[in-house]
């Protein structure tokens, strides 16, 4: 709202009113504002659920080594985060652009499924929450909805960028026009002629089922190449292979999110960070020079991701200020399946999709622990015998385990594996820094192909 009454202020000549126009100024301001009003209405959520006794009911103190109480600390704190984003993004971003609009749709929707869930378990008392065939309706929903949207929406569209071209050093022009991007090369001193490497984006914006995939030189994967033995059905099966991606990345993303929610500022500060490698990539992406440099493709207008990602990271830091250990209050479902769903969909609006497994390499690893530990304990059953591969799952749970916690009757693969347990702020601390190391590889497979 503010963006729109500025810019209408700017024709009168209002000093600083063209500031407005400018992406890096309203990120930064969006990012400060909800960093301030995630730590502000945390404070006044927390006085809230504890005048009324309201709390987790379900946290075990007794795997907290150090005797740190979980039960009664109050959860559904990710009212606090989403209400921390969309505020300044109704008041800073483009209302218009639909990249917003699929960031605050998605943002409601997992927040409700979230909530509903939250409420199930601490009004209720029903320990298992809402049914896990529900969840996965309302995840896989969403995805259904946001891949539609990109699939038909007339604006949500891409400048291709075309495998580098050579040319004469002599004709090689540096353009501020999106059709061409940096140079590569320079001549010789004695005029040899040389080729110079350009990339060029075609100047006709389109709808593409193209994403960038890492590690590959022309790195642009085509949904379509799957179903072109298809004939004329071939460009509609390509969209319709593009939404299965679109329903796999939401539901995955948001599950991994849920399942790294575990302990004090884990999933907070795991996702920040991931926040902040998408903030990039979104702004990258949006920068016709950058996209040049980086050979990936132009998307017009999704400067504005960042925006709502700089809402998303400050509400998280705001809300760390009091979910770090010892927590005062947890995000529950609400949080968790939302930030997940935040992630997801705009990894996929930036067509970087495939880079998720690095960039959310936690979120991944603690989803295959649970598979994986799930499944062999299902076969194991079926013969008679206990068997499980981890302490505990998700994998985070696995370092603060001891012997004495494990099922004497239940063989243990890795029983031994950490030899003793670490305290909850040092595991947490430690997913953040290998969640820094995957979000940096992440930007530098830009360039490693």
């Amino acid at each position: 709202m503010l963006y729109y009454l500025f810019r209408f202020l700017e024709q009168y000549n209002i000093p600083g009113a063209h500031m407005w126009q400018y992406i890096s100024f309203r990120a930064l301001l969006t990012l400060i504002l909800s960093l301030i009003l995630s730590a502000w209405l945390g404070e006044k959520f927390i006085h809230y659920m504890r005048k009324r006794k309201i709390g987790e009911t379900q946290r075990d103190a007794s795997i907290d080594p150090f005797g740190e109480k979980k039960v009664g600390t109050p959860s559904m704190g990710g009212i606090v985060i989403i209400a921390a984003i969309l505020l300044p993004v109704l008041l800073l971003g483009r209302m218009r652009n639909i990249y917003i609009i699929l960031m605050i749709i998605t943002t409601l929707w997992l927040g409700f499924l979230g909530f509903c869930d939250d409420y199930i378990k601490i009004y209720r008392k029903h320990k298992e929450g809402l049914k896990g065939k529900y969840k996965i309706v309302g995840q896989v929903s969403i995805g259904l909805i946001v891949g539609l949207v990109l699939w038909l929406s007339p604006d949500a569209v891409i400048h291709e960028n075309i495998e580098r071209v050579t040319v004469p050093a002599q004709e090689t022009v540096m353009t501020n026009t999106p059709q061409e991007g940096a140079e590569t090369a320079s001549s010789t001193q004695d005029g040899t002629q040389v080729e110079k490497k350009i990339v060029v984006h075609k100047d006709k914006a389109e709808k593409s089922l193209k994403t960038t995939i890492p590690f590959v030189k022309n790195h642009n994967l085509d949904y379509g190449y799957f179903t072109k033995w298809m004939g004329k059905w071939g460009g509609a099966a390509g969209w319709a292979l593009f939404v299965l991606m679109v329903i796999l990345v939401v539901t995955a993303v948001s599950n991994g999110a849920n399942l790294n929610d575990g302990m004090d500022g884990m999933c907070a500060g795991n996702s920040a960070i991931i926040g902040v490698a998408l903030g990039i990539l979104a702004y990258v992406s949006s920068n016709f020079e950058y996209a040049s440099y980086l050979n990936i493709m132009y998307i017009p207008d999704s400067q504005e991701l960042v925006v709502f990602m700089c809402a998303f990271i400050g509400a998280l830091i705001g809300f760390l200020w009091y979910n770090a250990y010892p927590a005062q209050m947890f995000m529950g479902d609400t949080g968790s399946l939302t930030i997940g769903g935040i992630i997801g969909v705009c990894a996929v609006i930036i067509h970087k999709e495939l880079l998720v497994p690095i960039l959310c390499g936690v979120f991944l690893m603690e989803s295959l622990t649970v598979i994986i530990q799930t499944q062999v304990f299902k076969y194991y059953k079926h013969k008679g015998k206990k068997v499980r591969v981890f302490r505990s799952t998700p994998i985070h749970d696995n370092f603060r385990k001891l012997d004495k916690d494990l099922d004497p009757e239940c063989k243990y693969v890795f029983r031994n594996w950490p030899h003793h347990r670490f305290h909850e702020s040092k595991i947490t601390l430690r997913f953040w820094i290998f969640t820094i190391v995957l979000a940096a590889l992440t930007i530098i497979t830009l360039k490693i192909r």
